[in-house]
């Protein structure tokens, strides 16, 4: 009996090769762990619902570039983490856009906010600031917990200059979450 993994790749074989019925399959079968996988990114529930459809969309659209390297989920994570951190992007600038005349309260409303939700925005914050060739590897690895093999094959380079770009990654992410901090003196 096969397995709800041997299933998916198969759906997503045939959804590949243009079986619209298999897209269908596939897009419900998926949907929970998309929803979960870009709630890791984003600490609000609407958000990652909108990542989630987002992601969808994607892999409605663009399912003919899945081409078997690697698992299908391994590739659905890399679709999901970039379509989370696209959508923070775009509610982040329209945040920026609809609060551009109001001024910032002066301390956060502890009710509206959560230190998991601050650590989040901290951790696309520091993503977006080290860059794509460093951040794709760390959120694929230490977000989504593919291996190290699993985003070598995805991103299509070496396993050590993966292991490189994630060490250096961690290490400028570090850096600027320690100067963020609630105990930063800004010094």
């Amino acid at each position: 009996m096969p397995d709800d993994h041997d299933v998916v790749e198969r759906t997503a074989r045939a959804a590949a090769g243009g079986d619209r019925d298999a897209l269908e399959a596939l897009l419900a079968q998926v949907r929970p762990e998309v929803l979960r996988l870009c709630g890791r990114f984003l600490p609000n529930r609407e958000d990652a619902e909108e990542a989630c459809q987002d992601t969808l969309l994607a892999l409605a659209t663009g399912i003919e570039a899945f081409d078997g390297r690697s698992s299908f989920r391994t590739w659905l994570y890399r679709v999901a983490a970039n379509r989370s951190r696209s959508t923070y992007h775009a509610l982040r600038r329209r945040w920026m856009v609809e609060t551009a005349s109001a001024l910032p309260p002066d301390r956060a409303d502890p009710a509206r906010t959560s230190v998991i939700a601050g650590t989040r925005l901290d951790l696309l914050e520091g993503l977006d600031a080290i860059g794509a060739d460093l951040a794709e590897p760390v959120a694929l690895r230490d977000v989504m917990g593919l291996s190290y093999r699993e985003v070598a094959q995805l991103l299509g380079l070496p396993e050590g200059t993966v292991k490189s770009r994630i060490h250096e990654g961690r290490r400028r992410l570090r850096a600027r979450l320690t100067d963020a901090g609630p105990h930063s003196n800004g010094s």
